[in-house]
């Protein structure tokens, strides 16, 4: 028997035996400190639960449009025209299981094989696996940590070919941190346009920034980013609903056509309980999104002071999204205790190894010289995990 050469062309993830090891330690009761989660630590609010139980009650649990719900969809529309500006119809949104899955829809619409992307790196573990899985081919361009990890013109334009097809705007970035200023926004948007690429804007992260930063929404940037850009958003991180999968597109009436007749043969409509939740997230109360953004803030102030207190490692202060990208290239090539720490894999499992502490190696995020650092966990545990952490890398020589 034969298997999918498309499949099998699929990278696994680089972090799975760093995933493997902790889960393994933990079960034998050892004290590991994660500092790996993408997902917030608190618990959904407690109004968006209710709304899932009375949708429960109401006997709401039927097939929906396989777009989604018109209140649902409603509720999106008014929210980006609330907090941007942005006029969508009901029409040119698509309801999802989860903004990955909003992703996958993207790229399956408009890819052909052999179709080029160009993903920003340090970029999403997944951005990759989703364009190959859609026939695409993925290119690569560095940024850099001393430009606020924001790609670069000239480096943008060494990357296209006459087989580029589309770009991927993550802002604010996983694993980054980054918010992208309006100059390179800008830049962004006119390439795409000189070379009519298709904008995949994935602004998960949107109400996760800090310090009043700027933040500006891609499709807001020119009448031609709004036609081209598949804006790409959830509730998962905003609305601390990551095992409840919604995520949702934003994009121009053809393309969210062909998305949802895709969607209606691949999954059918997502979850008719949580697109009942989702909507009490978007029009409820935002004060546990207010409350978390700020906890976030003090978090990732402490985490940063910490990190830059060490020898031997150093990072930026990130501005959105909750990760630090930990600058861990100095160590590489030293040792710990005999162990030889090539790379950012190496680093990431002889410090779980010895100390008992998760993060996820750089090279995840196609970063070899970095360590990426959620803050997504308890002022407590940001505290010995970085006292851990201090430790191990006193002791490398």
């Amino acid at each position: 028997m034969e298997f999918s050469k498309r499949a099998l062309n699929i990278t696994p993830s680089v972090t799975l035996s760093i995933t493997a090891m902790e889960s393994e330690m933990k079960a034998a009761g050892k004290d590991v400190i994660g500092f790996g989660a993408g997902e917030p630590d608190m618990d959904t609010p407690q109004y968006v639960k209710e709304a899932a139980k009375r949708a429960i009650d109401e006997g709401h649990t039927k097939y929906t449009a396989a777009a989604g719900t018109p209140e649902l969809r409603r509720a999106v529309c008014d929210r980006l025209k609330r907090k941007y500006d942005l006029e969508y119809t009901l029409k040119q949104i698509v309801i999802s299981n989860g903004a990955k899955h909003s992703l996958f829809n993207a790229f399956q619409a408009i890819l052909n094989p052999g179709d080029e992307v160009l993903v920003f790196a340090p970029y999403w573990v997944t951005y990759p696996e989703l364009v190959k899985m859609a026939g695409g081919v993925p290119v690569f361009v560095q940024t850099l940590a001393e430009n606020n990890f924001e790609p670069r013109e000239a480096d943008v334009r060494a990357a296209l070919s006459d087989k580029t097809a589309a770009m991927i705007v993550n802002n604010p970035s996983n694993p980054c941190g980054c918010v992208y200023c309006k100059k390179t926004l800008d830049m962004l948007a006119g390439i795409a346009k000189e070379r009519d690429l298709h904008v995949i804007a994935d602004e998960i992260y949107d109400e996760l920034v800090y310090d009043g930063r700027e933040y500006i929404s891609f499709p807001t940037l020119s009448e031609d980013a709004y036609e081209r850009t598949i804006l790409v958003n959830g509730l998962s991180k905003a609305y601390a609903m990551t095992g409840w999968r919604m995520g949702y597109t934003a994009s121009s009436l053809k393309t969210a056509s062909i998305m949802a007749s895709y969607q209606s043969h691949a999954t059918s409509n997502p979850c008719s309980i949580t697109q009942y939740a989702g909507i009490a997230a978007m029009t409820g109360p935002q004060d546990d999104l207010a409350s978390m953004v700020a906890e976030f803030a003090c978090r990732r102030d402490l985490l940063v002071e910490k990190i830059n207190a060490m020898q031997g490692v150093h990072c930026r202060k990130p501005q959105g999204a909750f990760y630090v990208m930990m600058d861990i290239s100095s160590v590489r090539g030293k040792a710990f205790h005999g162990k030889k720490i090539e790379n950012s894999l190496d680093f990431a499992q002889i410090l779980l190894e010895s100390k008992h502490v998760a993060l996820v190696p750089g090279a995840a995020f196609g970063a070899d010289d970095f360590a990426r650092l959620s803050y997504a966990t308890s002022r407590k545990n940001i505290e010995e995990g970085c006292r851990r952490i201090a430790e191990f890398l006193e002791e490398i020589k």
